[in-house]
């Protein structure tokens, strides 16, 4: 997702994804606003509703869209900003409720999981031919030498993919 244009312009792009967004306009333009502001900003377009570091590594998982988006559309109905909403939302089947911040306890996490990996890395997984890469954005897998310069799901950059195997 690289033009963060207009609404309009962003309605359509989404939905060609699959993904639909929320109705009000003046809402999304304002997000989409914030949005090219990080990208003037920082260089990328953090999601403007979390605190982003400047730096490009430590916010691949706030970059729009986050890696959140898509468990958080299937809990509550709309990512943690508001711009995404699912298809029971728009059509009004379901309400919107408080949306909790997944990624304090998504680093929390990493944090104890990379200390407890440290002690298991030297573990054989498998005799694969090729490394197993995940785009951490919509869980696409592919088995590559490198992963795809973008998703060809959601259309995320390759730095947003993290090697499984």
């Amino acid at each position: 997702m690289s033009d963060f244009a207009s609404y309009d312009e962003f309605k359509k792009s989404t939905e060609k994804s699959g993904y639909f967004i929320n109705e009000d306009k003046d809402f999304v333009q304002a997000l989409l606003d914030s949005i090219n502001v990080n990208i003037d900003r920082y260089g990328y377009g953090a999601c403007p509703c979390r605190l982003a570091s400047g730096d490009k590594k430590k916010d691949l998982d706030i970059i729009c869209p986050c890696n959140y988006r898509d468990s958080d559309l299937n809990d509550y109905g709309a990512c943690f900003c508001g711009l995404y909403i699912s298809e029971e939302v728009l059509k009004g089947e379901k309400t919107l409720s408080s949306i909790p911040d997944r990624r304090i306890s998504t680093l929390k996490a990493q944090k104890s999981s990379n200390d407890n990996n440290k002690t298991s890395a030297n573990k054989e997984i498998g005799k694969l031919k090729v490394p197993i890469y995940r785009c951490l954005v919509c869980g696409y897998l592919c088995g590559r030498e490198q992963p795809p310069g973008k998703c060809p799901i959601c259309k995320a950059e390759s730095e947003r993919f993290e090697q499984l195997l």
